[in-house]
């Protein structure tokens, strides 16, 4: 009777390894943020230099999640996660023992590639099991994901900060062992094989695209090298970036198995629109906290802890809003609310200052946090109804892919807005790009009429 039972619920067994797995890129986004100042003083480098140690893992995770999560869907989750999870151990050991920063650089661009696994092997793991339950929409684990992911962006920081203190820059990246370690042995023993004749059937007739992961790649590398440092003189890496991706578009049309199924995307507008939404949405986010952080150190004065301190609320909002609305299915509603509130709390900076109250500007970030939680799980959830679920690895590592390009445009925009003296004046610049970004946010979003009632449709056709 309970074996029975078990058959038609979600495996409880695979949420560890999903959650822990999936959790790995964040902590190394978030934690590297407070390593930068003692890692650019052990080997001399300029911010210019350590400012490639963030690049770098967003780099690759940007190439690298959609290639594991193609992957993943013809190999399944199984081997892709151990081989990529170990990949995180082996870069921690070349980063400790790293002789110069250069080598530190080249561990931090393995370890971006080997935390590519979790969050695809995690959502094509979600669609697998909810095929097998014919539990069509099972937002508690959607929800858990995310709110696991925000809850590492909370404690990253403050992690770091006990880390370093304890056992130096080292120790921020010796914590990626036991993680590894705990990754490995976990998804030997939970994640389920796959058969060999089950492969066999996947890659009957396909092959995997190297020309189309290789301009692919050299798209985002021209697109960073210029976003990192815009310039006149530094045109031609856009023109690059322009031309490259345009041969990509030719040749995914062009190849039997592409890399990136363009036509099939193209066809595809409501996931297009989800990818668009989670760009902007993420452009916002990254330019307030990395912007509006320098700016309370600079503009308003307050000392770094202290400023990291008035930005923690942001992400409990964020988690609090995530677990209240989780299991809620309205997704356009989600999105519409997240994105109006996003717009007016960008607004209200306009009207921040040297002098501003800090009740007034932690009003601003607890407002920023509903956003958060809200667009985060809504853009997931429509990735997880809008995909091809034969495709669902690969389409979870685009949403990731789009998130970290908002990243380095977000990137670009701090360096540009934020370069003047008054830099008062330059976070008032920077409000207004992301006042610009939230209208076009909030048009997409109203106007996406795929979105409609989709996660309450998917409900309602389960209990039929």
């Amino acid at each position: 009777m309970s074996e029975s039972r078990n058959e038609g619920r979600f495996n409880q067994k695979l949420i560890a390894p999903m959650i822990l797995g999936s959790i790995l890129n964040p902590i190394n986004s978030s934690i590297i943020s407070v390593a930068l100042i003692p890692i650019g003083k052990a080997f001399g480098a300029p911010p210019s230099q350590t400012a490639w140690l963030v690049s770098a893992l967003y780099l690759a995770t940007a190439i690298g999640q959609p290639v594991v999560g193609k992957l993943i869907d013809i190999y399944g989750p199984r081997l892709l996660f151990l081989i990529a999870t170990s990949l995180v151990g082996f870069s921690s050991f070349i980063a400790i023992f790293a002789p110069d920063f250069w080598w530190l650089v080249v561990a931090r661009v393995l370890l971006g590639f080997g935390t590519c696994s979790g969050y695809p092997a995690s959502m094509y793991l979600i669609r697998s099991e909810a095929e097998r339950t014919g539990e069509g929409s099972p937002t508690s684990v959607l929800t858990l994901l995310a709110i696991a992911n925000q809850t590492i962006a909370v404690i990253g920081p403050t992690l770091g900060g006990l880390l370093i203190q304890v056992g130096g820059w080292q120790s921020t990246f010796i914590i990626n062992i036991p993680l590894s370690l705990a990754c490995v042995l976990l998804g030997w023993f939970r994640f389920p094989r796959v058969s060999s004749i089950s492969i066999r059937e996947k890659r009957r007739g396909t092959s995997i695209d190297f020309t189309g992961m290789a301009i692919f790649g050299i798209t985002l590398i021209s697109a960073l090298l210029f976003l990192m440092d815009p310039a006149l003189d530094k045109l031609y890496l856009l023109a690059v970036a322009v031309v490259a991706g345009t041969a990509f578009v030719i040749v995914e049309l062009k190849s039997r198995d592409p890399f990136i199924n363009v036509r099939v995307l193209s066809g595809n507008k409501a996931l297009l629109s989800t990818y668009a939404r989670s760009l902007l949405a993420a452009t916002v986010t990254y330019c307030f906290i990395y912007g509006f952080t320098q700016w309370l150190e600079k503009g308003r004065g307050l000392s770094p802890a202290h400023a990291g301190l008035l930005l923690l609320p942001m992400f409990l909002t964020a988690i609090i809003i995530s677990r209240i609305t989780g299991k809620s299915p309205a997704i356009r509603l989600k999105l519409i609310v997240g994105s109006l509130i996003q717009f007016i709390t960008m607004a209200l900076l306009f009207f921040a200052g040297p002098a501003s109250n800090l009740v007034f500007l932690a009003g601003i970030i607890l407002l920023l946090g509903i956003p958060q939680g809200l667009l985060n799980l809504a853009n997931q959830n429509a990735v997880y109804f809008q995909a091809v679920p034969s495709q669902m690895g690969a389409s979870s590592g685009l949403l990731r892919t789009f998130m970290y390009m908002g990243a380095m445009l977000a990137s670009a925009a701090n360096g540009l807005f934020l370069k003047s003296e008054d830099i008062t004046f330059g976070m008032h610049q920077l409000a207004l790009f992301c006042v610009v970004i939230g209208i076009i946010l909030i048009i997409i979003t109203l106007f996406d009429h795929s979105l409609g009632k989709i996660g309450i449709k998917k409900q309602a056709e389960n209990k039929i």
